[in-house]
């Protein structure tokens, strides 16, 4: 069993953008459900560089929410990053199986890469939602 948490060598990948050699089994499967789409992919190099197309920027987790399960965790996190002087956000929920210490299988659901313009508008929309839910309460 390995000494070094695979998750936590993930979740350290992402944000240094560097994802580490050994943290997925040789036959590893990513699933994938992107907006308006899912795909599947097989094997370490190809997992690896799948996401390395993902988190191909520095970042910063805004939150990570981690629960354990049985053999493996449920991690839930919003991601920040700049791409091109532009700052970029997504929020995903990755549901990783271990086994024999590492990740053989992750399930993730994202809602996409969101660039600031679209992010001020998330805000805005927030903004006005959490005012007109005010009115209607009592």
């Amino acid at each position: 069993m390995r000494a070094i948490d695979p998750v936590d060598q993930f979740l350290a990948g992402i944000e240094s953008a560097v994802l580490s050699e050994d943290i997925f089994s040789e036959d590893v499967v990513l699933d994938a459900t992107v907006p308006n789409w899912r795909f599947c992919v097989r094997g370490a190099a190809a997992v690896r560089a799948e996401l390395e197309k993902w988190y191909g920027n520095l970042g910063r987790f805004q939150e990570v929410r981690r629960r354990g399960f049985d053999d493996g965790e449920l991690v839930e996190f919003t991601l920040g990053w700049e791409e091109s002087g532009v700052p970029h956000a997504c929020h995903q929920a990755h549901v990783i199986h271990i086994r024999d210490g590492l990740i053989a299988v992750d399930t993730v659901f994202c809602g996409g890469r969101w660039p600031e313009p679209l992010l001020a508008q998330m805000r805005e929309a927030q903004h006005a939602m959490d005012r007109g839910a005010g009115l209607k309460a009592g």
